[in-house]
């Protein structure tokens, strides 16, 4: 099968988000140009680490006076637009800056068994500009944070009920 690639340059929207109740959520990135809406679904660790890898890389990138600081645009609160259909599950991330054009790049590549085939795996390709990657790492921390709490034991995930928690002897935590 051939490969599809998903490219904005640059999206007018690039957010990651949730469908689902806390315990019972699937992430997704999602990117938007006019009426063109592509969706692709990873782990909650996966958008965990590409904001803080990416939130690393806007403050090296600083650091070293490539990009001024700049306020992100206005915080995106919205719920991820509709209709939501999987274009891939993501099983590799990258990240990257491309000097030439001032844009950070990140992107997203299927979960395949054969990765090295002709074809290679469906691509999802995001160029930002340094303030609109910094809302992406602020508005994705929150996304991840809003599941839920942690145990004040263990740091497992409480359920609404509490849960067995392996530091308090198998006793129930609330």
């Amino acid at each position: 099968m051939p490969r599809r690639r998903f490219v904005f340059d640059p999206p007018e929207r690039f957010v990651a988000g949730t469908v689902g109740e806390p315990g019972d959520r699937t992430f997704f990135l999602q990117a938007r140009d006019g009426g063109r809406v592509v969706s692709v679904i990873l782990e909650k660790v996966q958008v965990a680490v590409l904001a803080d890898r990416l939130n690393q890389l806007l403050d090296e990138l600083e650091r070293r006076g490539l990009t001024e600081p700049e306020p992100p645009p206005p915080s995106d609160a919205e719920p991820l637009d509709e209709p939501i259909v999987e274009a891939f599950r993501a099983g590799t991330l990258t990240l990257g800056w491309d000097g030439s054009t001032d844009r950070v790049l990140v992107e997203a590549r299927a979960q395949t068994e054969d990765d090295d085939s002709e074809d290679g795996p469906d691509l999802f390709r995001v160029r930002l500009t340094a303030p609109a990657a910094r809302a992406f790492v602020e508005r994705a921390v929150r996304v991840v944070s809003s599941g839920r709490p942690p145990c004040p034991l263990c740091g497992q995930p409480l359920d609404p009920g509490g849960h067995i928690c392996p530091r308090g002897n198998g006793h129930y935590v609330n």
